[in-house]
């Protein structure tokens, strides 16, 4: 009985931190639109609109009811996923989000794969050859990605391989499901400009930790047993490496989400974040609305994926989860100082 109590325990307590940030940041979003200072009935009716055909569309948009009530009613229709209908457009949000989301989070996949990829085999070569000129040179790379702003990484790349080698296309987008290799070939710039930070600060972290990891009693042990090289690496020192570069790679997901509003303008993306910007510019709050909401769904999606994987990844984070997130805090503190 303890057992299950302990295991529900641990539920309730996984599940109450998202949904509690979830509705902090939701409502933060809405009242924000809401509390903007534009009018959405004055916008779309233009500036010869009388005061009574105002009243008349904000009662219609129910923008005449207190904020609470505007709030749960708001999430109540996103939860069952009607998000609304653009001010301008009269295309409903879902729609305009549903062609969008695609973009992003096919390019944020491609980027954290990127990240991961090179960041982990940079940070296992760097610890595995460390004080030698490979181990600086990583640490020198690694040290400039970390300072250089993704559209600096972007202009970059567009001149190298778009401009002076015409290897791959300067901007533009084809979907995964129409084509694939084309999709790579439109993706891959974007997704490298925007996995440059996350791979930078992985192998950073993978680096300090596998270094530690391989100095420690047991993996010395494994070795003395005769295992393999490539057996101690992968089975002992890189499995209790792993944790804190996870914990950076969930750190990572928003900086790209983030990142992606400027990799959209560059590449000339047809994302969520150009949606966003040019809901802005118009003040077509149900858009900006829908974009923040799908925004914050996914970087909390991310965060619990990276959590979950990291619980299985170590069995002490199983066995204290206030073990897992001081040892998450110290990785972000390490992080940080790198």
């Amino acid at each position: 009985m303890s057992r299950y109590a302990g295991t529900l325990r641990a539920v309730v307590r996984a599940v109450s931190v998202p949904v509690t940030v979830f509705l902090i940041a939701t409502f933060g979003t809405y009242a924000l639109g809401a509390l903007g200072g534009a009018n959405p009935a004055a916008t779309v009716l233009g500036q010869d609109a009388t005061p009574s055909a105002i009243a008349q569309l904000n009662h219609q948009y129910g923008l005449d009811r207190p904020l609470l009530v505007q709030y749960f009613s708001w999430l109540g229709h996103a939860l069952s996923g009607n998000l609304g209908t653009s001010y301008f457009t009269s295309i409903p949000v879902s729609t305009s989000l549903g062609q969008a989301l695609p973009v992003d989070l096919s390019l944020a996949t491609l980027a954290l794969t990127f990240a991961v990829l090179l960041g982990g085999a940079a940070g296992i070569a760097s610890a595995l050859r460390r004080g030698r000129p490979l181990d600086r040179i990583v640490s020198a790379v690694c040290s400039a990605l970390a300072t250089v702003p993704p559209f600096l990484v972007g202009i970059t790349l567009i001149v190298l391989f778009a401009v002076v080698f015409r290897l791959l296309p300067s901007g533009g987008y084809v979907p995964l499901t129409q084509n694939p290799g084309q999709w790579l070939r439109f993706a891959l710039l974007p997704a490298l400009a925007l996995s440059a930070e996350g791979a930078a600060a992985i192998a950073r972290q993978l680096r300090t930790s596998l270094v530690g990891a391989l100095d420690e009693n047991y993996v010395l042990g494994a070795a003395a047993r005769g295992l393999s090289a490539r057996r101690v690496l992968l089975r002992h020192a890189l499995r209790n490496a792993a944790g804190p570069a996870l914990t950076v790679l969930g750190v990572q997901v928003p900086a790209i989400i983030g990142g992606a509003v400027v990799a959209e303008k560059m590449f000339a993306l047809p994302g969520v974040a150009q949606l966003a910007l040019t809901a802005g510019s118009e003040r077509d709050v149900p858009v900006i609305q829908g974009a923040l909401l799908v925004t914050i769904g996914v970087v909390l999606v991310s965060n619990i994926a990276v959590n979950v994987v990291l619980t299985r990844l170590t069995p002490q984070a199983r066995r204290s989860p206030s073990a897992a997130r001081r040892r998450a805090g110290t990785a972000r503190a390490a992080e940080a100082a790198a």
